[in-house]
Formats: C-alpha cells, structure tokens, sequence
C-alpha cells in the first residue's frame, strides 16, 4: 500500500493506493492520507471512479456459490496461524537482543523498494510544501461538518477547489448533496450535485475560480439542485 514501490506509469506522487481504497484494504491512516492526496490528484480520482464502476459490476456478474467446509475450515485454521505468528513476532521484537539484530539487518536490498518509494513520497510532500514547480502550495483546509464520525477536507491550488468527503451519510431518496460558496453576500449555488459511496465518501470540484471566496458550503437539497438552500450546511469549510 503506502510503502508499496510506486506503480510503473503512475503520475509522480501516487504511490498506488486506489485499488486498495477502493477495494477497503487501506488502514485507516492510509485511508485519510489517499483521501488527502485525491483532493489534489485528478489522476488518482479519475481512476478510482473507474475502478468504483467495475468493483460496482462485480457482485451481478459473479453466480452466488456455496463455500465447501473444508475450504472455511482451511482459510480460519491460516487466519489463526497468522495470528500466532505475527503475537511471535511481536515477543520476538520486543526483547533487546531481537532489536538489536533488526538493526544488523534492516537495510538487506529485499527492504530497497519500500525504502526507496518512501523516500519518494518524502521528497514529493517536500517539493509541495516548498512551492516546487512553480505554482503555489496547495493548502488543504478541514471543513466543519455536522453529521457525527465524519469529516471533510477542502484542497485549494491555483484559485481552484477540490471538496473531499469521508464517512458521510446518504442523501434521502429525492436529495442530492449541493456545493455552494459564499463570498460577501448570501451563498451562491453551484453546478456541484453530488451523492456519497457505500462508504461514505465522494471527491468533488468546486466549478470555477475561489479567489475571494470566504466560505465552501454543502447542502442537502431536493434532486437537480435549488438556487437557494433549503437546509442548514452539513459541510462548512472556511477558506478565509
């Protein structure tokens, strides 16, 4: 995953992740982390929402069989050794004589990959905060949100605005959630409609130019978007 060498012709600063975020297998600091890193990267969006559609088709396209007991009794007896294995591991790393040998050998070429991808995204999160590359940093503001357990990130570069949400209830059958932006006056509707995954989230841009925008907001509002809000933001991110 995050510690994964970085796929062949992915873009720089992708470390491979959107097949495990789609797929549920990212820890949850990976999780946020990839979440984070979408807000910026239009190559990883484009390509979990190619990969939502097929994970999506998966389920009808595959007959419903029966698991043998025989294959549940193997799979849960592999679960438990695993399980006894990694509580070794942990005695093992535990005592001093075991750290010490982990530093004789931590650096074997098999850990060359996973050191080398880290130090890329360690460089690449240097370049982004320095301003590398000629543009401006992007800034990543966390929004204020109202439904519980949730959270969600607004990422601003070049005058433009990417909403990140995690963990977000559904819309109501009839609704669709709706970004606006608020500059001196009353909040001003936007093309943005959006719904959440089965796990809550949803990457979305903010249509146009955010100079002089004070505040993102969302709203739950009624299918096709109103020009007006017609219920208190669920998402109020202040980019001022």
């Amino acid at each position: 995953m995050s510690g994964d060498p970085i796929r062949p012709g992915a873009a720089e600063g992708c470390d491979g992740n959107a097949a495990p975020y789609v797929l549920g297998a990212l820890t949850d600091a990976e999780h946020e982390a990839f979440l984070l890193h979408m807000g910026s990267c239009a190559v990883c969006r484009e390509e979990v929402a190619s990969l939502q559609s097929v994970v999506a088709a998966l389920p009808a396209a595959a007959p419903r069989l029966k698991a043998p007991r025989e294959l549940k009794r193997k799979l849960m007896a592999e679960v438990a050794e695993d399980a006894r294995r990694q509580d070794a591991a942990e005695r093992a790393a535990a005592s001093p004589r075991a750290s010490q040998r982990r530093w004789r050998v931590s650096f074997r070429p098999v850990f060359a990959a996973p050191l080398a991808a880290g130090l890329a995204a360690i460089v690449v999160l240097a370049i982004a905060l320095s301003g590398g590359g000629g543009s401006a940093p992007a800034k990543v503001i966390r929004a204020e949100v109202t439904a519980p357990g949730a959270s969600a990130y607004v990422t601003v570069s070049d005058e433009h605005a990417n909403l990140t949400v995690s963990k977000f209830p559904p819309t109501r059958i009839g609704q669709v959630y709706e970004v606006w932006v608020k500059r001196a006056g009353n909040p001003e509707p936007t093309d943005a409609l959006f719904d959440v995954t089965s796990r809550g989230e949803a990457t979305v841009e903010v249509p146009g130019s955010v100079r002089g925008v004070r505040d993102v907001l969302v709203t739950a509002e009624p299918d096709g978007g109103v020009s007006v809000p017609t219920s208190t933001p669920t998402i109020v991110a202040h980019l001022e």
